[in-house]
């Protein structure tokens, strides 16, 4: 369950993959592909989803290894994980630990009792209240959902968080944020540009050993601020690997997991969320001579890992048309954008040695663009192999 950005380093690994994904989805059509199990939305009827995985995985000579993406899958993996470790090996953090981390409210509760570097934070809860309360917090702050979902979206948010700069926007917003129905956490801004949001990323084993790790930063986000990543960099930073083993330890975690943080103006770094589960990072890693997945995988299958070596910095990735917006947003001319994203080792969905789902993406993007249909999916027999 995941995009091309984790199906890629799986496959170059040498594992034969199925493809959890919509049957129009560009995975479907991967050279890593040998078959797939259609599924449309990750966020509805999770218990026809881990049925489906069970009839699979009951069928199969051998328990897969079953890897995931997104939130909504490491949810579905984690509150179904007896069921589905019965036909499936995979890596999770402990159950508890998962939803503190996916919650951020509950993520907030956690850093306390534990004494987390996260930036000062409080609760809001707007559906209880006519307005908000007095925070001991310094202005400006952001807001920030509980939960990635729909409902900060429908209210006009396009990015992961909003700035607030005094009280009085606060009471502005309140109104908007109370027809959600949901909690909001309030945080002190770390100035800076999301250029100075860094990351740590591991696979800890079973035993609680780290098996692979490497450090990155965001080079540009879209929109520009709170922003979702559009290219990024791998990078050596000691104390950005120092801090994530550190927390690592500290949470006791096991599988994979990124650390995010951010660079404040005197140097220190600022924990900003921790997400335990795969991700588009693992590209790059992988291209960078540390294959996250495919170690999870030789460990999971009883295979012998791979060679890691120290992650080489300066390997980027980027989801070309996203950063191609970016760019311009940021004012990065075209001359200076284009050499750049021709030296990008790692792009989204996007390989030489993997034409299919690119091309796939081009032929739906212009049957809508004219108000056609998309072609048919290739059925299952017809996938290109890998």
């Amino acid at each position: 369950m995941g995009s091309m950005n984790l199906l890629r380093p799986i496959g170059l690994a040498g594992a034969r993959c199925v493809a959890v994904a919509p049957p129009d989805g560009p995975t479907v059509h991967s050279r890593f592909t040998e078959t797939t199990l259609p599924w449309n939305d990750f966020s509805e009827d999770a218990d026809g989803l881990v049925g489906k995985l069970l009839r699979f995985g009951a069928a199969q000579d051998e328990p897969p290894v079953l890897f995931y993406e997104e939130d909504t899958q490491l949810l579905i993996v984690s509150r179904h994980r007896n069921l589905l470790a019965q036909h499936f090996h995979f890596i999770a953090a402990d159950a508890e630990l998962v939803e503190d981390l996916v919650d951020k409210v509950r993520f907030q509760a956690l850093a306390e009792r534990l004494a987390l570097p996260v930036p000062a934070t409080r609760r809001l809860s707007p559906a209880i209240g006519p307005t908000p309360p007095d925070l001991d917090l310094c202005f400006p702050l952001i807001v920030k959902p509980a939960t990635r979902d729909r409902n900060w979206s429908d209210i006009g948010m396009a990015g992961k968080a909003h700035q607030i700069d005094s009280p009085a926007a606060l009471r502005e917003l309140w109104p908007c944020l109370a027809e959600t129905g949901q909690d909001f956490l309030a945080q002190e801004l770390i100035p800076g540009p999301e250029s100075r949001i860094e990351s740590y990323h591991v696979y800890v084993d079973r035993r609680g050993d780290i098996a692979g790790e490497f450090t990155g930063r965001k080079i540009r986000t879209y929109p520009q601020a709170y922003g979702h990543t559009t290219a990024l960099t791998i990078t050596d930073e000691a104390d950005v690997r120092t801090l994530g083993r550190s927390l690592t330890e500290r949470l006791d975690l096991r599988g994979v997991a990124k650390f995010d943080f951010k660079r404040g103006p005197d140097g220190r770094l600022h924990l900003l969320e921790v997400n335990p589960r795969f991700n588009l990072w693992h590209l790059p890693g992988a291209l960078a001579g540390v294959n996250l997945p495919a170690l999870v995988y030789a460990d999971l299958a009883g295979l012998p890992r791979p060679a890691v070596s120290r992650a080489r910095p300066g390997v980027c990735w980027c989801h070309a048309p996203n950063d191609f917006i970016a760019a311009r947003a940021s004012g990065v001319p075209l001359s200076e954008w284009l050499p750049w994203l021709i030296r990008c080792k790692a792009k989204s969905t996007m390989a030489f040695d993997d034409p299919l789902p690119p091309l796939w993406m081009l032929v739906r993007a212009v049957r809508r663009r004219f108000g056609g249909r998309a072609a048919h999916p290739l059925p299952v027999d017809q996938v290109r192999k890998g």
